[in-house]
């Protein structure tokens, strides 16, 4: 039994030599860690664009007025009558009522289910200042020497007011561009003999004199900035607000923006003068959506 020892403890130092059996202070025992596993995600469930069961807007609704507003939730496309809207972001959009606009309107909606909902407008009418002249007016027409320099400005017009830019300036509340007697409003005519004449398209802002500043109603981008000035216009400068609305400011002074630049509310765009067919300095400020003439006084309320 002696030998069987002996012989043992030889065969351990011996394995203890040859580093085949790890001594005990180097041993280190390590727990393992539990970690659950990640649960699946599942995959999202569809949902429905979040919007009005119907059509929400605010503004003014008689000629010459705008609204804007919110298209049902699900709305693919939607018009005003015949006239197909852009919608914005959300469903968001913009439309208004020309100066003859007639006394009811509606808005429509096509949704992703097929569905097709209406909502009619009643529009109001407004009383115009008609002037009558018991004179016939001139039918002779502008001469062809006129119209061969008019012809490219009315180009130009047409162009700038087809841009279409990218702006939500349509969104804003507008501002008065200027502060000054209102010496002519939008709408007012005359009628000759018993023959109407064209209405103002506009409304007139008289200071005074040449040269006070003025500033952008609303945010847009410049569409026109005349170089030189327009037979009837002068120096003019259209502002376009996006969704189809744009501002036009004839009779300038200068201009101190161009072409192509993105101006802010409240932006200092041009000084007033009386350039063109004007009889003295006034800021002349039209609104037009596509093809409809609109009252900047409703959208900045009186002075």
């Amino acid at each position: 039994m002696i030998w069987q020892r002996v012989v043992a403890a030889m065969s351990l130092a011996l394995l203890a030599a040859c580093n085949m059996i790890p001594s005990p202070e180097t041993v280190e025992v390590v727990q393992p860690i539990p970690k659950p596993m990640a649960a699946a995600t599942p995959a999202p469930t569809p949902t429905v664009p979040a919007g009005p069961t119907t059509f929400t807007f605010e503004g003014e609704l008689t000629q010459g007025g705008w609204i804007r507003g919110q298209a049902p939730a699900g709305t693919v496309s939607a018009s005003l009558g015949d006239q197909e809207l852009v919608l914005g972001y959300g469903g968001y959009f913009f439309a208004a009522f020309d100066r003859d606009a007639g006394q009811s309107a509606s808005l429509s909606a096509r949704l992703a289910n097929g569905k097709i909902l209406q909502s009619p407008l009643t529009i109001s009418p407004r009383a115009w200042n008609i002037e009558r002249v018991n004179l016939a007016r001139d039918r002779a027409g502008a001469s062809e020497a006129f119209m061969k320099r008019r012809r490219p400005e009315l180009a130009q017009i047409n162009a700038a007011r087809a841009v279409n830019a990218n702006s939500d300036g349509w969104s804003q509340n507008f501002i008065w561009p200027v502060k000054g007697r209102i010496s002519g409003r939008f709408g007012s005519q005359r009628i000759y003999a018993g023959v109407p004449g064209g209405y103002h398209s506009g409304i007139d802002i008289a200071t005074g004199e040449t040269g006070t500043a003025y500033v952008a109603p609303a945010a847009g981008v410049v569409v026109l900035a005349t170089q030189m000035p327009f037979s009837l216009e002068g120096y003019l400068l259209i502002i376009d607000h996006g969704m189809g609305l744009n501002s036009a400011f004839l009779h300038n002074s200068k201009l101190v923006v161009r072409e192509g630049d993105i101006v802010k509310q409240g932006q200092y765009i041009g000084n007033i003068g009386s350039t063109g067919s004007a009889t003295g300095p006034h800021l002349h400020w039209s609104l037009k959506w596509r093809n409809s003439r609109l009252d900047p006084l409703l959208f900045t309320g009186a002075v």
